[in-house]
């Protein structure tokens, strides 16, 4: 997923970007409110975390400019205004959930994993990618080929996860740059081909059907059996 952080505190701006990049996230961050609402605007992400109390712009005020204009990315507000009606206000300003400060890590990513899944009505109840005879565990974060076990670094399953969610349809490399790295497309980038290659290994064992598809001049589709 690519997530866009808006908190002006350095410490936890650091703090969840590091985290979300350990788990294979591509993260854009912004340290006030007019910033943030430019990239939530005109950028492309799964889900906003933002602070309610932001320099310029407060976060109850971006949301409020966001669903304005009919836009309806998932977002979470952090604030240390953890009382029943600050909850209620922010729920109201268009937030999707609301995390009181201090948090745990491992909250804020089940928080977030949460709002996607109801976002998009075709993953609330999934929990699991099935391509042929390649399943992959969003919960336990695993993949299995048949009865064999794949093991996968961070941002391979990131990347055979945005495949698998698109399977069928072709996955441009700039697609996979802007929702698994934190870049845009850079032409003269391989690093989507070399983890693609290295996937393929990883995926496609002795006698089995390859499952990604190289798609000249496009980029990558994976498909089930013909």
């Amino acid at each position: 997923m690519r997530i866009l952080v808006i908190e002006d505190e350095a410490k936890t701006a650091d703090f969840i970007e590091k985290g979300l990049k350990e788990k294979g996230h591509a993260v854009d961050v912004c340290a006030n409110g007019p910033d943030g609402l430019a990239f939530a605007l005109h950028g492309d992400h799964d889900a906003i975390i933002l602070d309610r109390m932001l320099p310029q712009m407060d976060g109850l005020s971006v949301l409020k400019a966001l669903r304005a204009e009919k836009h309806d990315t998932p977002a979470i507000i952090l604030s240390a205004l953890g009382q029943i009606d600050h909850r209620v206000e922010g729920l109201k300003a268009g937030g999707d959930d609301y995390l009181v400060k201090p948090f745990a890590f491992s909250e804020l990513l089940a928080r977030i994993e949460a709002i996607v899944r109801r976002a998009d009505p075709r993953a609330a109840e999934q929990t699991e990618l099935r391509v042929d005879n390649l399943r992959l565990d969003l919960v336990a974060r695993r993949a299995m080929r048949g009865a064999r076990e794949v093991e996968l670094h961070p941002r391979e399953f990131a990347i055979l996860e945005y495949l698998m969610r698109n399977a069928g349809r072709p996955v441009t490399r700039s697609m996979l740059l802007n929702h698994v790295w934190d870049y845009q497309f850079e032409p003269q980038a391989n690093v989507v081909d070399v983890h693609i290659s290295r996937l393929r290994k990883k995926i496609d064992g002795p006698g089995e059907r390859p499952l990604i598809e190289t798609l000249r001049g496009e980029g990558y589709r994976i498909t089930g059996a013909s």
